[in-house]
This record gives structure tokens, C-alpha cells and sequence, in this order.
């Protein structure tokens, strides 16, 4: 039977090979480094879910998903700006990219913000020619006409939440 993707905590013991990963070049100006986001992960341990994505022992990818945060924090009184969960960064490796694990890795992020009772997933993205708009659309998520920074903000609601 072939290894299925599953997620795992980010640990001493994989840590440093979470940081070597590396998505497909001219895709670096679009996603943060795996480190980076580790960085910010420590710095807001109450809304940051770090977790690396494995095929059986092969490491492939990186996501990270956030809980109750707002787009503006120094305007908490913006009705439009309400609080959002959603997935922060993802990365897959150049060599495994295609291959469904992005899919997986959005999908666990979904399952998780639904599993805490939640029923809207947010995400951000680079809009261009080489962005993952496409990517996201395809999982159903849809623009909402907002932008956070350069990058366009798409939702999706989570069926029977």
C-alpha cells in the first residue's frame, strides 16, 4: 500500500530540513521561505498552526494556517474587517509540486478550521501571471474584492459547519 500525505508538528528533529525546503524558481517573490514563516509562527504562537506536509518519510511541503486574526489590527473597529481564520503560507517543494499535495495541505487547513467550529476559510494570494490564483479558485475559494497589502483576498465557506 502507498504512504498517503499526512501533516506533522514541526519538531527539533525536522526543523532544519523544514527550513531547506524550497518551492520552484520565480516562485520565491510569491510565498515567504518555510523559515520566515517559522519565525512569525514563534513570534504569534496563539493564532499561528505550523505543520509539514509528508509523503511516508519524504518531506513535502509546508503549510501554516491562522485563527481569529484581523486583516487591519489597528482598526479592531472596522465592521468590514471582521475577525478571519484561514490558510497563511503554503509551500510545496519544486520537485513535488503537482502532485496533489497542495490540495491535501489546504484541504487539512479547511478540515481544521471547521473542526474548531468555524465556517469560512480565508486566503491571500500574489494576483499575477505566475501567482496561485488559479490554484485556489479550482479548491472554490473566490475573490471578495478586498486586498490585504498587494495580495487579493479569496473565501470559502465550509459546507455543514
Amino acid at each position: 500500500m502507498l504512504p498517503s500525505p499526512r501533516l506533522e508538528k514541526v519538531t527539533p528533529d525536522n526543523v532544519e530540513a523544514a527550513c531547506r525546503l524550497q518551492v520552484r524558481p520565480g516562485q520565491e517573490g510569491l510565498v515567504a521561505p518555510v523559515a520566515w514563516s517559522l519565525a512569525e509562527a514563534y513570534a504569534q504562537p496563539e493564532i499561528a498552526w505550523p505543520r509539514l506536509v509528508y509523503d511516508g518519510e519524504r518531506l513535502v511541503g509546508f503549510v501554516m494556517a491562522f485563527f481569529d486574526v484581523r486583516f487591519d489590527p489597528d482598526d479592531p473597529d472596522d465592521p468590514d474587517d471582521r475577525l478571519r481564520s484561514g490558510l497563511w503560507r503554503l509551500n510545496i517543494a519544486a520537485d513535488q509540486q503537482g502532485r496533489g499535495y497542495g490540495r491535501f495541505a489546504v484541504e487539512s487547513v479547511c478540515a481544521e478550521i471547521g473542526r474548531r467550529g468555524l465556517s469560512r476559510v480565508t486566503v491571500t494570494w500574489v494576483p499575477g501571471e505566475h501567482g496561485p490564483e488559479r490554484f485556489y479558485l479550482r479548491l472554490g475559494f473566490r475573490p471578495t474584492g478586498e486586498k490585504s497589502g498587494d495580495e487579493v483576498v479569496g473565501e470559502l465557506d465550509l459546507p455543514g459547519v
